[in-house]
């Protein structure tokens, strides 16, 4: 397929869509550099071994992936012209992305309250990595937050039509992306700590 054919608009769609893959592989880089890292570090002496994640962790897998269904839902809505239910799920979507950082939160509690500090004298090499590693993920949800409330603002001026889900597609696979990120850092903690 030559990448120079079609209108400007279709151009710079693909541009668009390469500049997001991108970006998402730059980011798969540099948490499979994180998740290396972790792996290797855990053959040093003072590794905390047989670590098990606080329930708010696996509460955020539920709300995450429930985040995913909810924005396919709100995808098929808009193509269907059905904007009332398309706001559902998209204001849906949005509450439990926050309600995914509100449960990280408390995670980080819970692991303060086993008496494990990011730093410190209470501070280990072990929860170090934990901490970065999904601190540095509740970041990109919520860069994706933002995607959601500029999604739901254009959404709201009508922006969005079966012709025109570029600005909606991208914020979805961004968003996609950080949900299926989640769920490997998860099982990567849950299985290597």
């Amino acid at each position: 397929m030559d990448l120079t054919q079609g209108s400007e608009k279709e151009k710079q769609a693909r541009a668009k869509k390469m500049m997001l893959w991108f970006g998402i592989v730059s980011l798969i880089m540099s948490f499979a550099g994180w998740t290396s890292a972790f792996v290797v570090s855990s053959a040093r002496e003072d590794w905390l071994t047989g670590f098990v994640l606080p329930n708010a962790f696996s509460v955020s897998v539920a709300l995450i992936i429930l985040s995913s269904l909810t924005l396919l839902l709100a995808k098929k809505y808009l193509k269907l012209n059905m904007a009332s239910k398309a706001s559902f799920y998209l204001g849906a979507t949005m509450l439990l992305g926050i309600g995914f950082i509100v449960s990280q939160l408390i995670g980080f509690q819970q692991i303060i309250d086993l008496g494990f500090n990011f730093t410190g004298p209470t501070s280990n090499i072990t929860m170090s990595y934990i901490y970065i590693i999904a601190a540095v993920h509740i970041l990109h949800v919520i860069v994706g937050l933002i995607c959601l409330m500029v999604v739901i603002y254009n959404h709201f001026k009508q922006k969005y039509n079966t012709e025109n889900l570029l600005g909606f597609e991208l914020a979805a696979n961004f968003w996609h992306f950080v949900d299926i990120l989640w769920l490997y850092l998860f099982l990567f903690l849950v299985f290597m700590s």
